[in-house]
């Protein structure tokens, strides 16, 4: 793991035409810090990855336009659960159990993102979805079982958030309700049907269009109202913080519930694009990161603020989607959510920082969620990591200023997946079309369309070997 002095933090920023006032080099390597992940939603789904796509990407564009765009950026897994352990703890997912229906992912003494943050004076914020777990009753089927009675424990307050708005999981994942800190805003008294959209002309699955499962629902919860109300909330935040003493910077985290499903885009999206109820849904997600641009801006926090955008992972998108839409949302790449093909894990990455990021440009260096950690604790001056935290994070820094960073070491995307280099190592499972393993040369074949797994067994070997010593460690 690198960690460069602050020292070095400081000459990079200069270099990008930062003051050299004792004031501003402070003010300048410790920048708000916002956030943004959206869920579900595929590498060519941003018009700024996919020129081809025909969704509509106006903010995001622009963002891209106005910051930095990494091209080979990996999330923390190909689902929600392993994506966001890995972005909050700089720890490959493939090291924990992960059972979030029956307690916290992330255990009381990890360090996390936030509680980095929080230690180097920041104010950290949460709005939206958490899926890290809670401390709470034994599951009872697919559900997660809480005792309302008592504080929710276990999450994001107690895990470095000073504050948290948000629900426990997915937007498809009963119970439905809100969280506020540590309580429910008010406990699930009702039941809601399962909601489905099979049959539908634009030949969504069952796992597809506006799809949650039945189970409990608080009666202030309205599926269709979650990504307005989150919008709200972060603006809020940024909105109380900027008529506040601003004495320490800002750390806000927005866990967007959307382009997954339930596809629920408001009224003012329905129909305007050419890529059905996702489509829509994925525009408002565009106009959502405009929103928080804007709240930025009018609040004069834009000149000193991070602003990044990606997803957890790839979409729920299949071939015929494809065909029928004329709308490729993993891009180029193969694969889909949940599976592990790039389409899977590659993800959109977008930084902006207006005079310190050079505007419009892009890196095809390979970074991962886990890296964030590294990063940020670069970006505040953090000479040395808390012992036993994030052992996986390398940051990439120098990259977002603008300069060459070293070979990124290996990249455990799960636990039958590796990324070194150029190559991608597949290793055989069930749960990977049958027996047969994979390798991939993705700077040559970047759709993952020539198998050289039984090509190059001496590559298979030592990528194995790199992936059992990461495993091993």
């Amino acid at each position: 793991m690198k960690i460069l002095s602050v020292f070095t933090v400081i000459a990079l920023l200069s270099s990008t035409g930062c003051s050299t006032e004792k004031q501003d080099l402070v003010s300048h390597s410790r920048p708000n810090i916002v956030f943004i992940l959206a869920d579900d939603l595929g590498y060519g789904d941003v018009g700024a990855y996919n020129p081809d796509g025909r969704i509509a990407t106006p903010n995001l564009d622009q963002m891209a336009a106005d910051g930095l765009r990494f091209t080979d950026a990996h999330s923390g897994g190909s689902t929600c659960v392993p994506s966001r352990y890995g972005l909050l703890t700089g720890r490959f997912a493939a090291r924990a159990t992960l059972q979030v229906r029956e307690g916290p992912a992330i255990k009381e003494d990890q360090a996390t993102i936030a509680s980095l943050l929080q230690a180097n004076g920041y104010q950290t914020a949460m709005v939206g979805k958490w899926h890290q777990g809670f401390e709470m009753l034994p599951p009872k089927g697919r559900e997660s079982r809480f005792d309302y009675s008592k504080p929710l424990r276990g999450g994001p307050v107690d895990r470095g958030f000073d504050s948290f708005f948000g629900m426990h999981a997915s937007l498809d994942i009963p119970p439905f309700f809100y969280i506020r800190e540590r309580d429910p805003v008010m406990p699930p008294t009702e039941i809601t049907k399962a909601s489905t959209s099979v049959g539908s002309k634009d030949g969504w699955n069952n796992i597809q269009g506006a799809f949650w499962r039945e189970g409990p629902i608080a009666l202030d919860f309205v599926h269709e109202e979650v990504t307005p109300v989150f919008e709200k909330e972060a603006v809020k935040v940024i909105e109380s913080y900027a008529s506040g003493s601003q004495q320490k910077p800002l750390f806000l985290y927005l866990a967007l519930p959307s382009p997954h499903t339930p596809w629920l885009p408001s009224e003012p999206f329905r129909g305007k694009s050419k890529v059905g109820m996702y489509g829509d849904f994925v525009m408002q997600v565009d106009a959502v990161v405009g929103t928080v641009s804007d709240a930025l801006r009018e609040a004069g926090l834009t000149d000193n603020t991070l602003l990044i955008f990606s997803s957890d992972n790839g979409p729920v998108w299949y071939d015929e989607n494809t065909t029928h839409f004329g709308h490729s949302a993993a891009g180029p790449l193969r694969g889909k959510k949940a599976t592990r093909w790039e389409g899977a894990h590659r993800e959109p990455f977008l930084m902006r920082w207006p005079d310190k990021i050079k505007a419009g440009s892009t890196n095809d260096q390979t970074i991962s969620f886990v890296d964030v950690f590294a990063t940020f604790g670069n970006l505040v001056g953090v000479k040395q990591l808390p012992t036993g935290a994030a052992e996986d994070s390398e940051s990439f820094l120098s990259a977002m200023m603008g300069t060459q960073m070293e070979v990124r070491p290996p990249i455990l995307h799960d636990a039958q997946s590796i990324r070194s280099g150029d190559w991608k190592l597949i290793l055989p499972s069930k749960g990977n079309r049958g027996s047969s393993g994979e390798l991939y040369n993705l700077r040559e074949d970047l759709g993952e369309k020539i198998n050289q797994y039984e090509a190059d067994p001496e590559l298979v070997e030592k990528l194995s070997n790199q992936l059992k010593s990461i495993l091993a460690e």
